[in-house]
């Protein structure tokens, strides 16, 4: 009888830029996250920033002449007021001994929201999408899924993604996993629409750096097999059941040190997977 595990699109049908990247980083992660789904402490820093990408699409619902830095800092409670009420466990960051400063905390994303208009002027642009989900089948069978913060089109047919980040621009050498979660964005958006888009951009709003690539056919083709390749890494590592841990600097900041081998810590056992149907 054949006792082999089921390739992993049994389990996940499809790959965001966000399991790719964690996949790259440390495929022990991924599979915390992906396959035993266990639970992680929320993070101030990330629930900051979904904070600043409700306030920034929100924005772009108002008339052109009321975005402004004064209306858009005016966002930020009644928007924190719709996160806490729909992830009441967010609450726990600034509750008890040693938790965070909620007015702090909410002024740090105010800031974010205010440095967003020295980087562009937003009662110019019109969006034609704000948290675009896409869900792409490639020419491989390879579903790939994510959501595009902003998607701008010219009247020229010109067509711009717009990816915030809230933390601040990185040094060159550390720039790869950015440019690959836009460029994953690019290449759903070309298969998507059949175009290649003009511009993909990317929009530090803590240090207000605005890094751009004007991607190629060609380059958008190289993404696109470097997307399928990491997919072929991830089912062959799921046949084999060897998830191994990759030690980073950004282990410092995993929520799973206690079940790391590379900590001292045993993972649980790998759970059973039912094949799809």
């Amino acid at each position: 009888m054949d006792t082999a595990r089921p390739a992993l699109p049994a389990l996940l049908p499809a790959l965001s830029p966000s399991r790719a990247a964690d996949f790259l980083q440390c495929p022990l992660l991924y599979r915390f996250r992906v396959i035993d789904r266990i639970p992680e402490k929320p993070s101030s820093a990330a629930l900051r920033g979904t904070l600043v990408h409700a306030v920034l699409e929100r924005l772009f619902e108002l008339p052109a002449e009321a975005r402004t830095p004064r209306t858009a800092r005016s966002l930020v409670d009644p928007q924190w007021e719709r996160l806490r009420t729909s992830r009441p466990e967010s609450g726990q960051l600034f509750a008890g001994e040693g938790a965070e400063d909620l007015d702090a905390w909410l002024e740090s994303a105010r800031s974010l929201v205010e440095r967003y208009f020295d980087m562009e002027r937003p009662e110019n642009l019109e969006p034609r999408d704000r948290e675009l989900r896409l869900d792409v089948t490639l020419e491989s069978g390879l579903r790939l899924r994510g959501y595009v913060d902003r998607l701008d089109v010219a009247p020229a047919g010109q067509i711009r993604v717009v990816d915030y980040k809230t933390g601040k621009s990185p040094k060159p050498r550390y720039e790869d996993k950015a440019k690959f979660q836009i460029f994953f964005y690019g290449v759903m958006l070309w298969r998507e629409l059949g175009e290649v888009p003009t511009r993909l951009q990317l929009m530090y709003l803590a240090d207000g750096v605005t890094r751009w690539y004007d991607p190629t056919e060609q380059e958008l083709r190289a993404a696109e097999a470097e997307i399928l390749a990491i997919w072929h890494d991830i089912e062959a590592t799921a046949r084999s059941g060897e998830w191994r841990p990759r030690r980073t600097p950004l282990c410092g900041w995993c929520d799973h040190q206690a079940i790391c081998p590379e900590f001292g810590g045993t993972p649980p056992p790998l759970p059973e997977i039912t094949p799809r149907r």
